[in-house]
């Protein structure tokens, strides 16, 4: 599916279908279905050079013509569709030649019967005829003479994570501002600065506002006694924002749901009295709602303590200053020498390195952004490429499409016009993901593999590969969006990717134009429901701020939708799930659906097109029935905890191809025939049919998998079943303290092994026998979090043999001195070492060049020991080596050594990390004994 050509892409493929002769379709019928196919084909090119064009550029009779044209090829494939649905059996998936044999019989054997001949061919009769009126308006329009562009997907650019750290760089950090806000927050006489302030941060969309406040909060927060960073957004009620900081707190409780704004803020008051408090609010867009939060806030603290707002809205930023002891924060667009900066960073490989002949060009390029880190990223994304800038003529189109340039007058319009660039450079069918995000509401952060699943779902994401997965596809479709700069990558602790946010100005566009295309229908609480002069496709219930708002009427709009993204707070609009009978789509994850009571789950069984179902989190104790769901990709129960066991039912769906469940599950058998299967976990693997049936799942990437007793029969069946998963890339062990050994002797991995985790519960005696063999076997393993009884020195020569290592974490029993010297380890840039009884770690010149994050313990009294015997300061643990370091923490055991040594050791190593030019964050904590 994409947004220009609606339905067509995946509509074709099944008129084709209709016209083999296995259906025995009448002679009229069949000539009605070979004039579709002709004419949708050659509607279907016509829609994809309509959708290269800017809407704002189209003429409006092409524009209608368009709109059309899809609607008809989602209604023509729901018309398809409901007949398959009723041949198809699941037995095999639709991609197995014989099954396809066998449901054309089954389709040729309904279509003799009467009834269902006479529905096609009624069907097909009156579709032609709307397809030959809007056939005849295509002429008329002139539509063929528009003109398309192609584009290309790359992976994820390794130099945005750098990036990012300048942005934040240029916007606060170890700058000017971050130093000026801090002022204005501590400035004034002994008895100013005792009473609570309030600093409002003010300025346009995507100037870094709260990039900035970020960056002061995680400087100061450590002094005050509490503290809350809570986002705010567009439609927040007073209700919500007020929970937040109670759960920021640390003292949200479940019954606070059903408390109204004034008890809410008696709780809070209570929280805060007697404190001394840091509270963020970004992104406040209304007075009134300032009013509310405000006052949970008693003007009689004399604690010292601090508010800080961000807003886009001068008034409102000074309506949040009320108080003489208050300010407002002005937020100022980037100098030149830093848009520059930027800008060079983002197309060439040093900030300085841009030719003679684009020093013009680009110049007056940064002027048209305005200082703007948003508009500076976003330009730039367009022209850099993988190896080297784009052609000088590139730049010049590119500088001649921005227009007049951001001043002040016009800097919202302009941001827009120079997103909208963005957006239509992108091919066809990356627009349509990105347009999807309107799905989500604005501040949320959006898990990485939820929204491929979901894009695969929708039939966004096509396979041309056949041994590429579609998750994979659907990975260089993300990637390509975060190269972009249209998402906002947001990392885990070990420096991956694992959830996207979407900037306010970027989330307007997409829902500016998703609105405009008719591709989202979203419900929020600021409009007034549901056009009926329009088919809703997909549905958004997100956040509503009224009180009393109703779910939407069931009417001809709302039947055909067949998406429905539902968030917590909206959920009582959702409309009964019977209602939805073409649905494909249906997240509900952190919805409380037995709060509703017009909501069923057993009417999910009735919903025979849904190719993902999203029940995470949402308090269900036992699994609706889905046997019947014969199309479903997708299935999220995780976070279910007070579910025993998976219905056998589940085995029928041999399309499924990722299943998420709790381990504390009882599995049935049968899970074998789920050979589709690409994601599962995290799944119990005490029952020897289980894991047997694992062996089947040839197209296992992704295994999580828990055993609460590892005998030897177990593992010996484990490891014969991993051998058979040729496309493992990630797989997690949780053996409940068992031995491992037997894994790690036999098996070999597969060179597809991306992640291998086993840390928690699971021990080897020796590193295993596939990394000191053969480490360039591993040469995608970019993640290895393993527990070893021992470690040895030249372990880690095996380990950092691993080329594509960017995260190990190594838990052993015992551990001796171990140095860390120049060789290996080139890549990896997060490093955890955590040992029961830890000796000495040194790390000498050139050693782990890109670490960023070094996470280890050392016992003091062994370190000495181990010192004395081999030479050298015992307080040298050579943490200036590091070049790239930018978090410390360390955990030293003090057991045997004297109170003095340990100031010592302290003193040592905060000075070494004081001294060390990237200034890094740290923690230093000790433990009398080793536990």
């Amino acid at each position: 599916m994409n947004l220009a050509t609606g339905a067509m892409g995946s509509l074709l493929p099944k008129l084709l279908e209709l016209l083999k002769e296995e259906y025995k379709l009448k002679k009229k019928v069949r000539e009605g279905v070979e004039s579709l196919e002709k004419e949708m084909k050659s509607m279907y090119t016509a829609l994809r050079k309509v959708g290269e064009v800017p809407r704002d550029q189209l003429d409006e009779q092409v524009k209608l013509w368009a709109d059309e044209v899809r609607e008809l090829s989602f209604n023509m494939e729901d018309v398809v569709d409901k007949f398959l649905v009723r041949v198809d059996d699941g037995s095999e998936p639709a991609a197995n030649s014989n099954k396809i044999k066998r449901l054309t019989k089954k389709m040729a054997g309904l279509f003799i019967k009467g009834k269902t001949h006479h529905e096609i061919a009624n069907a097909i009769k009156d579709i032609n005829k709307q397809v030959q009126e809007v056939a005849s308006r295509r002429v008329r329009y002139n539509v063929d003479n528009l003109v398309a562009m192609p584009a290309a997907v790359a992976p994820i650019d390794p130099r945005l994570r750098a990036l990012y750290t300048e942005v934040t760089e240029l916007v606060g950090i170890a700058g000017k501002r971050d130093q000026e806000l801090m002022k204005l927050l501590s400035e004034g006489d002994n008895e100013s600065k005792k009473k609570l302030k309030t600093v409002s941060v003010v300025g346009f969309g995507g100037l870094g506002k709260t990039t900035l406040v970020k960056t002061v909060y995680d400087k100061i927060k450590g002094e005050f006694d509490c503290r809350a960073f809570v986002s705010v957004g567009r439609n927040a009620s007073a209700k919500k924002i007020l929970m937040d900081i109670l759960l920021a707190l640390d003292m949200y409780e479940s019954h606070f749901t059903i408390l109204g704004e004034t008890q809410l803020i008696d709780k809070l008051r209570e929280r805060l009295e007697n404190k001394r408090y840091l509270i963020v609010i970004d992104d406040i867009w209304d007075e009134k709602l300032w009013t509310i939060i405000n006052w949970a806030f008693s003007k009689n603290n004399n604690f010292g303590s601090r508010l800080i707002t961000t807003t886009r809205i001068v008034n409102v930023s000074k309506f949040c200053c009320s108080s003489t002891n208050d300010s407002v924060y002005q937020m100022e667009p980037l100098s030149d020498d830093d848009s520059k900066r930027l800008f060079y960073k983002r197309i060439f490989s040093q900030e300085s390195g841009c030719p003679r002949e684009l020093e013009e060009v680009s110049t007056c390029i940064l002027k048209k952004c305005g200082g703007v880190p948003l508009a500076i990223i976003t330009i730039a994304s367009l022209l850099a490429s993988d190896q080297h800038p784009k052609p000088e003529d590139e730049w010049h189109v590119l500088l001649e499409s921005i227009g007049r340039g951001l001043t002040k007058d016009h800097g919202v319009e302009e941001m827009m016009r120079i997103l909208s660039i963005s957006y239509y450079d992108l091919p066809s069918y990356l627009r349509t993901c990105l347009l999807y995000l309107s799905m989500f509401p604005e501040d949320r952060e959006i898990m990485k593999d939820q929204l491929i699943w979901m894009w695969i779902a929708e039939s966004f994401v096509q396979c041309e590969k056949a041994k590429t997965s579609l998750f994979e596809i659907g990975e260089t479709y993300f990637n390509e969006l975060v190269n972009r700069s249209l998402i906002q990558p947001v990392y885990n602790y070990r420096g991956f990717v694992y959830a996207c946010r979407v900037h306010d100005s970027v989330l307007d566009l997409i829902c500016s134009l998703s609105r405009e295309e008719n591709f989202v229908t979203i419900l929020n609480g600021t409009d007034d429901g549901i056009s009926s002069q329009r088919n809703v496709r997909k549905l958004s219930l997100q956040n509503t701020i009224k009180e009393h708002q109703t779910m939407p009427l069931i009417s001809k709009s709302i039947l055909q939708v067949r998406s429905i993204a539902t968030f917590k707070s909206a959920i009582g609009l959702l409309p009964p799930l019977s209602s939805f009978v073409v649905l494909r789509v249906l997240d509900l994850t952190g919805c409380n659906v037995g709060d509703h009571s017009h909501l069923n789950l057993q009417d999910l069984g009735t919903l025979f097109h849904l190719r993902y179902l999203g029940l995470a989190d949402i308090g269900i104790s036992e699994v609706p029935e889905v046997g019947k769901l014969q199309f479903l990709q997708v299935l999220d129960l995780s976070g279910n905890y007070d579910i025993r066991e998976l219905p056998s039912s589940v085995t029928r769906l041999r399309r499924l191809m990722c299943l998420l469940t709790e381990p504390l599950w009882n599995l049935p058998d049968g899970l074998g025939k789920l050979t589709s299967m690409e994601v599962l976990g995290e799944i119990c693997g005490d029952s020897l049919c289980t894991v047997k049936a694992l062996g089947n799942m040839k197209a296992l990437r992704k295994l999580q998998i828990k055993f609460n007793d590892l005998s030897m029969e177990l593992e010996e069946a484990f490891v014969e079943s991993l051998e058979e998963l040729s496309n493992i890339q990630s797989l997690e062990i949780d053996a409940s303290g068992a031995s491992m050994d037997l894994l790690g002797e036999r098996w070999v991995p597969p060179r597809s092994l991306r992640e291998f985790i086993a840390d928690r519960h699971g021990i080897f005696s020796m590193l295993p026998a596939w990394i000191r063999r053969n480490p360039a076997h591993l040469s995608q393993l970019h993640e290895l979090h393993i527990w070893v009884e021992e470690v040895r020195q030249k372990d880690l020569g095996f380990l950092g043999k691993l080329s594509a290592l960017h995260s190990l974490t190594l838990r052993t029993t015992r551990q001796r001195q171990l140095f860390f010297g120049a060789d290996g380890f080139r890549c990896l840039t997060t490093i955890v070492l955590v040992c029961r009884s830890p000796g000495r770690i040194v790390f000498r010149p050139g050693a782990l060049p890109r670490a960023e994050t070094v996470k280890f313990e050392i016992s003091l009294r062994v370190a000495k020991e181990e010192a004395a015997s081999s030479g050298g300061d015992w307080l040298d643990l050579g943490m200036e080596y590091l070049v790239s370091l930018r978090k410390v923490h360390v955990r030293f055991y003090t057991s045997g050594v004297m109170v003095g040594e340990v100031k010592q050791a302290r003193a040592s190593l905060e000075n070494t990390l004081h001294a060390h030019p990237n200034r890094p964050v740290f923690g230093v904590f000790f433990i009398p004994d080793i536990v």
